[in-house]
């Protein structure tokens, strides 16, 4: 899943990180929102609302929306800068110590920061380290799957869905057919249970409240474990053939 690179990668391997990570995102994103009133997975909003706090002469809540896209950015260079060193010396290392990282930072929010909003500093640093653990796993996860999955945010993806749907009546050779239906089947995938992580993370908060995001970190840690235990497999096999 995480591991596979290049022509090694399959549809498959594409289709088991969309589901878990959009599953992860999803439950950060309804926990952000009802936490925080704020979103904490994307920043296109956070640009409309920084224009509008411009406007309002609001320019200290301006800003915090502002480094609201920094964070993201930041996350994003975090877990890119992280891989490329890692790879060097322990290649098999090279995806764990990002996700670690955001398994850190979600636990650390979910036991250490409780229900607030933004205009508090307490809320501000909440939504940062939110931010900052979306942007490295979006970065993650585009760099494993050669730009092909996005995990944070949906608005390319109905896009790319609309684009493809459009494509199905126009392209109609048998390659085309199947490379067209396999990649609109993994947007749906990435819709469904980023939908399905906003639902179950809905149905959590009511009893959990930000400890949700522990959930979040649990799922993380089953992809970890996942991957690796599947290499123990595959390992073991390969040594008993």
């Amino acid at each position: 899943m995480f591991r596979h690179q290049g022509k090694a990668r399959t549809f498959l391997h594409n289709l088991r990180l969309a589901a878990l990570l959009s599953l992860v995102a999803g439950i950060v994103n309804i926990t952000g929102v009802l936490a925080l009133k704020t979103l904490t997975t994307n920043v296109t909003g956070h640009f409309a609302y920084f224009a509008e706090e411009i406007m309002r002469k609001d320019y200290a809540i301006a800003v915090t929306f502002l480094v609201f896209t920094l964070c993201f950015l930041l996350g994003s260079f975090t877990a890119n800068t992280v891989v490329e060193i890692v790879l060097q010396k322990r290649p098999r290392l090279a995806h764990v110590v990002p996700i670690a990282i955001e398994v850190i930072l979600l636990v650390g929010v979910a036991l250490f920061f409780g229900n607030t909003d933004i205009y508090a500093w307490h809320g501000k640093t909440e939504a940062f380290l939110l931010l900052f653990a979306m942007g490295m796993q979006n970065s993650l996860v585009t760099k494993v799957s050669q730009s092909t999955v996005r995990t944070t945010h949906l608005t390319g993806l109905f896009t790319d869905l609309g684009i493809e749907l459009s494509q199905l009546f126009f392209y109609k050779k048998t390659e085309q057919q199947i490379k067209l239906k396999s990649n609109i089947y993994l947007r749906l995938s990435i819709i469904s249970f980023f939908f399905a992580g906003c639902v179950l993370g809905g149905f959590a908060y009511s009893y959990l409240k930000i400890k949700t995001l522990l959930i979040a970190s649990f799922v993380l840690i089953i992809a970890l474990f996942y991957d690796y235990l599947r290499l123990k497999f595959f390992s073991i096999t390969r040594k008993t053939h």
